[in-house]
This record gives C-alpha cells, sequence and structure tokens, in this order.
C-alpha cells in the first residue's frame, strides 16, 4: 500500500494516524504541495484527481480524501474500529469529525491561504486574523460537542476508552492551530484530548516531524 502525503498536510496526518492504529505498512511517498507537486500532471493523472493530499494506492485502486480513505481502511481492516458501528456514538463520531473537517480545515488550508496572500493581496497580518477566527469559531463548536457528550462517552479520548476519527481529526486541527499561534486556552476538553493522545504511540508515530519529507 502506498501514501502521498505531505508531511504537514493536516489531512495527511489524519490518514497516518488512522494507518498506524491499524498497524498497517506503507511505502511513504512526500508530496511537496509548498512548491505545487501537487499539481503535477502525472500526480492528477494517475494518484489523485483532486491534486491534492493524502491519497492512498493499494494495487490498482486508488482513493483520496481524507474521510473517504479512513472509511475505507475500516472496511477493509477493521480492527480497530475507528468508525463506530453503534448507531448513536458514530453519529456522535461523525458529526464532531466533519465538524472539524468540513467546518474548520477548509477555510484554513494552505490553498486557501495563498489564494488571500497571492491573489487577493491580504498583509500578513489580516492573514493570521482570519486564520484565527476560523480556529476560534470551530474550536468553540467542538468544545461544546464535548460539554454535550452523555456520561457513557466522556473519557480520556473525545468519545469514550478508545481513540475514533474524532481524535483523528482533532489532534491535527490543534497541533497546526498551536503551530499558528492560535489561543487555545478557551477549550480545556479539546486540549485534554490533546494531551492524551500525543502519549499514544499511533499518535506519536504521525507527527509532521516523524516524516521521511519533514523539513523545518
Amino acid at each position: 500500500m502506498d501514501l502521498y502525503s505531505f508531511f504537514n498536510s493536516s489531512t495527511s496526518y489524519r490518514v497516518r494516524i488512522a494507518l498506524v492504529l491499524k498497524g498497517l505498512n506503507i511505502a511513504y511517498h512526500g508530496v511537496n504541495i509548498r512548491v505545487g507537486e501537487q499539481r503535477d500532471a502525472g500526480y492528477i493523472a494517475n494518484i489523485n484527481a483532486s491534486a491534492s493530499v493524502p491519497a492512498i494506492v493499494d494495487g490498482d485502486f486508488r482513493l483520496a480524501q481524507s474521510l473517504a480513505i479512513i472509511d475505507w481502511l475500516d472496511v477493509t481492516h477493521p480492527e480497530p474500529r475507528l468508525i463506530p458501528v453503534e448507531p448513536v456514538l458514530r453519529a456522535r463520531v461523525l458529526e464532531f469529525a466533519n465538524a472539524i473537517a468540513c467546518d474548520i480545515h477548509p477555510v484554513n488550508n494552505l490553498r486557501i491561504l495563498k489564494y488571500l496572500t497571492d491573489v487577493l493581496k491580504v498583509t500578513p497580518e489580516q492573514k493570521d486574523a482570519w486564520y484565527k477566527h476560523w480556529i476560534a469559531e470551530g474550536m468553540g463548536t467542538v468544545e461544546r460537542l464535548l460539554a454535550q457528550r452523555s456520561v457513557a462517552q466522556v473519557g480520556p479520548w473525545a468519545f469514550g476508552a478508545e481513540p475514533t476519527l474524532a481524535d483523528i481529526c482533532l489532534v491535527p486541527q490543534i497541533a497546526n492551530a498551536l503551530r499558528m499561534d492560535c489561543d487555545l486556552s478557551a477549550f480545556p476538553r479539546a486540549l485534554a484530548v490533546f494531551q492524551h493522545a500525543k502519549q499514544h504511540p499511533a499518535f506519536d508515530a504521525a507527527q509532521p516531524d516523524r516524516q521521511p519529507d519533514y523539513v523545518q
């Protein structure tokens, strides 16, 4: 199985966590999205039609989009389960994951930030304000969802005693927010999950600075 990833991509980070949790061996291929390698015609034609990372190639099968990849991994390699089967818990985990993957990440990813600076010509201060605004908005939702968990769902992880897709989405998002110097002190529940996850070997192994294509 081949993984096409960029070390500092939070979506790639999600998939790396899932792969390590499931104990799957992969061949790692770095795609430098800072210099536009994801827009190479061969990459788009043969690996990822969306011109992005991550992508998985397994024989003749190719798949992009981190949530789709993780769902596919859950079907093809079901242990440990990352998207719960029980309907209510499944719904809560997906609600939480999508609050990050659909509401926070899309407005703050690299191509949006580059458009703000390169095309709209916003100042560095305006770009920084944009990023921090959407982090605060989105993390407010995340913190409220954690506060609304049932007693049975509360644990060291976002939803109970084991990591799920919720944690896989949360950890890279917080890591990026901290890297961008966002103040997350208003979100203690989310930070507690993040600190717990950092101690887990799979989450540690998937960190950006542990990847072959890492550069400072």
